[in-house]
């Protein structure tokens, strides 16, 4: 049987998810069996697991934390925003509908059954279980029926750590506030509170710890500071959409459509010297770039028609006919074809005029495809030519399928080892692949900046060789450091051993 401790929030965005993986990583630093479990999130970044389901990418960036392989089991549900009232509802992995608020809130006890058979089951095969809560457990108007907070940890048995997040203001009432909130029997189950992203002299800040384990009748545990390690952060309340990431000779912009989704697959780009990356959302924004990414959308045809009005369309067009490098992943693959069919109404209905720049047409069908890949990239025509026969390795999430008028493909790839098929399309500086993680092998990376640094007239030896594994484990160990700095350890251990008494 495992012990479990859990992360609650104040509110979103407090640094909940970074702090369960920064725990995974200090759990398994000192030799334990660690796994960590969210059993509802509602997240457009996902992943394809190697049985070929999906599951929030938070949970598997503490996977990796945990160094173990994901499993839909450690995220049984996962909501997917398709509009401002309604989501896809993945449980298990598996898209089982699309629901508007209200009737998921009627449906979702009919998911604890679900929810308890993963927990068990990691129960049996970890040492410890990391959980995370989902917004706050104080949400008075959801509070019945829950299964992500309180509800969730008491499935688990599990004691709760509260964490608010004072760079937002207001730390003190965040807590004290949440705490006011719940039952008695809830108050009890919370056993220490951290304070996040904390900037400027503890020494100052220190009275005001004190005064709020007075009146909270709760020990702070600590207080983390701004950390400003590199690890993927939840969806839409991301930092990143306004932040430039990097110094670097190259300038990439990504459109930041309104349902945006998977921009992870740009993490790597990022994290490159050599890169500077943005996120754009008008024709001002846009600038001189060398490269354009147009990411994945959980609404392509909504986001296309978004572009459209707002003059980005227009003014890639006039990219491209300048020879400017546009990649498209997924949805925005999709969104580079000639139309797009949605008889189903899967996503908007009816049929919408793409982009025009690939002799595609793409059609949305009843069944989502998600599946791992692997194979090398064609013969590529254009500015990224240096991609040709590259390893690719990634994977697939979309309910569209793509039928191209003429044959200039930009990958060959299997699911299984042996039926190898070709995807994706290139049109003289346009590329377009439906593989998710396309960027993160290295010799495609490195290939692809040394490419881009070319076509600019700048020495392709500025390229630098860059492992984005060793990155990403590095990160993860800066982070664990920092937690074994800034909390009590010691206690939170005797918290974990102790369990819910």
């Amino acid at each position: 049987m495992a012990k479990a401790i859990m992360i609650q929030g104040t509110m979103s965005n407090v640094g909940k998810s970074l702090i369960v993986a920064g725990l995974c990583r200090v759990f398994w630093q000192d030799g334990y069996r660690v796994a960590p479990f969210k059993s509802q999130n509602m997240a457009l970044n996902s992943f394809i697991t190697k049985e070929g389901k999906e599951m929030g990418r938070a949970q598997v960036v503490q996977c990796e934390a945990a160094k173990i392989e994901p499993s839909v089991r450690m995220n049984p549900i996962l909501l997917k925003p398709t509009n401002d009232i309604g989501s896809q509802v993945i449980v298990k992995g598996e898209p089982i509908g699309v629901m508007k608020a209200k009737e998921y809130f009627q449906f979702k006890k009919k998911l604890i059954p679900v929810i308890q058979e993963c927990y068990d089951s990691l129960d049996k095969e970890y040492d410890i279980i990391v959980l995370e809560g989902a917004g706050s457990p104080a949400e008075i108007n959801l509070k019945q029926e829950d299964i992500v907070n309180m509800g969730m940890a008491k499935m688990a048995k599990a004691p709760v750590l509260l964490v608010g997040d004072i760079d937002r203001g207001g730390v003190f009432a965040q807590l004290l506030g949440t705490l006011l909130l719940l039952e008695d029997d809830e108050k009890k189950r919370i056993k220490g509170l951290l304070v996040n992203k904390f900037r400027g002299d503890k020494t100052i800040l220190e009275p005001g710890l004190r005064m709020l384990e007075q009146k909270g009748n709760k020990p702070v545990l600590g207080a983390i500071p701004y950390l400003t390690v590199d690890i993927e952060e939840e969806d839409s309340l991301t930092e990143r959409f306004h932040t430039h990431h990097g110094q670097g000779l190259l300038d990439i912009a990504v459109i930041r459509f309104p349902r945006i989704s998977n921009y992870t697959d740009f993490a790597v780009l990022e994290a490159r010297k050599e890169i500077t990356l943005r996120y754009v959302s008008t024709p001002k924004e846009l600038g001189n770039p060398d490269m354009i990414l147009l990411p994945g959308s959980k609404n392509t045809m909504e986001d296309l028609l978004w572009m459209r009005q707002n003059g980005l369309e227009a003014l890639l067009h006039k990219e491209a006919g300048k020879g400017t490098i546009l990649f498209g992943i997924c949805g925005g693959y999709q969104m580079m074809g000639e139309i797009l069919h949605d008889p189903y109404a899967v996503e908007h209905g009816g049929s919408l005029k793409g982009m025009g720049i690939f002799p595609m047409d793409t059609i949305f069908q009843k069944e989502k495809i998600t599946t791992q890949v692997s194979g090398k990239f064609q013969e590529i025509q254009g500015s990224l030519a240096s991609l040709s026969h590259k390893s690719v390795e990634g994977y697939e999430i979309h309910m569209g399928v793509s039928t191209a008028h003429k044959d200039s493909p930009m990958t060959q790839i299997t699911a299984d080892g042996t039926a190898f098929k070709t995807e994706g399309f290139q049109n003289g500086n346009c590329y377009g692949t439906y593989i998710h993680g396309i960027f993160d092998h290295q010799e495609v990376s490195l290939a692809l900046v040394a490419d881009l640094l070319q076509k600019k007239g700048l020495s392709q030896k500025a390229a630098e060789e860059f492992s984005w594994k060793d990155y990403k484990e590095k990160q993860y160990d800066l982070l664990a450091d920092a937690l074994r700095e800034h909390l009590d350890m010691e206690k939170i251990y005797e918290i974990l051993w102790k369990g819910e008494g």
